[in-house]
């Protein structure tokens, strides 16, 4: 997804002279296009993501259209205030990109995890929160967020994420789409765990269970008319996220659900409330967690029998 981030900013830029990618001292070499193209478009702001923060926040204001670009953490926690106070309190359009989101960096250990971004960033008014699925959502939500004009926070994988859909099949900010039909539960995902869902839904299919997969970008704004169709279907459904349980894009479905009154079984599946003792690969943190395929599929008919 990076690769596919720095091909598309630049072709972006090349077109929008207003675009401006701001960087903490990362990604200089995937950006050597970029600089090489269009110098003016492209600002190393070193390891000072607070002050980068203020300064693309003003940048939005002058009518430029900044991307502020680093790993997730340190584009998130780190400048809470800044992105709190100077973007989305006065509305600047600023894109901010958390690049190797969720668990894309276990190996680095719980200071490069970003388990809370859904969680801080649904709290603060005006802010879009995304996470695509793949790097042809990721294109096309770029552009999405650009033409838009508003506040916007992304988040991003690293590298290797599996390609489940054209670039015509991403829905707009604020839907989703439904990539596999089943009759029996709904796997609902968003981000890049996606391929978990999917793995999840091979596996209940060899136990005769058919899995509907679901999958969204969009945590906030809440993909309502998805969620309804869902509830229209299915009497038991899975939310699945690369993020904590707590405050996270599930509990979004659970709240929608109890203000309408709808009485669903609703299962949430993310992180524990824990930070991981242990470092290992990506594939080897979401299996600790227990939100890889494997995992899911367990929680699902285990779920089941007890219905």
């Amino acid at each position: 997804m990076r690769n596919a981030f720095a091909e598309e900013i630049t072709l972006l830029a090349r077109d929008d002279p207003r675009i401006v990618l701001l960087s903490g001292d990362i990604g200089n070499r995937l950006f050597d296009n970029l600089r090489a193209r269009s110098p003016k478009q492209f600002i190393n702001c070193g390891v000072a993501e607070a002050n980068m923060m203020g300064v693309a926040a003003g940048m939005g204001l002058s009518g430029l259209r900044p991307i502020v670009y680093t790993i997730t953490p340190f584009t998130t926690t780190r400048c809470l205030e800044q992105i709190r106070v100077d973007v989305a309190y006065h509305m600047a359009p600023v894109l901010i990109v958390g690049t190797g989101s969720g668990l894309s960096y276990a190996s680095l250990g719980p200071t490069h995890h970003s388990l809370e971004d859904f969680a801080i960033f649904r709290a603060i008014p005006n802010l879009q929160i995304l996470a695509p699925w793949d790097a042809s959502c990721l294109r096309v939500l770029l552009r999405q967020v650009l033409e838009g004009g508003k506040p916007a926070y992304m988040r991003i994988g690293k590298k290797g994420e599996s390609e489940l859909t054209l670039q015509s099949d991403v829905p707009p900010i604020g839907d989703g789409l439904i990539l596999r039909p089943g009759n029996d539960i709904c796997i609902l995902a968003t981000g890049t765990i996606a391929c978990e869902a999917i793995a999840a839904a091979d596996i209940l299919a060899n136990q005769g269970i058919q899995a509907e997969v679901a999958l969204t970008h969009s945590i906030k704004p809440c993909p309502v008319k998805l969620f309804d169709g869902i509830l229209s279907r299915h009497q038991i459904i899975f939310t699945l996220e690369e993020h904590s349980q707590i405050g996270g894009f599930g509990e979004s479905l659970l709240g929608y659900c109890a203000e309408r009154g709808i009485n669903r079984k609703i299962k949430t599946l993310g992180t524990g409330d824990v930070f991981m003792p242990v470092i290992g690969s990506q594939g080897y943190a979401r299996a600790f967690f227990r939100i890889d395929g494997t995992n899911v599929a367990e929680n699902i008919i285990k779920t089941i029998s007890q219905c």
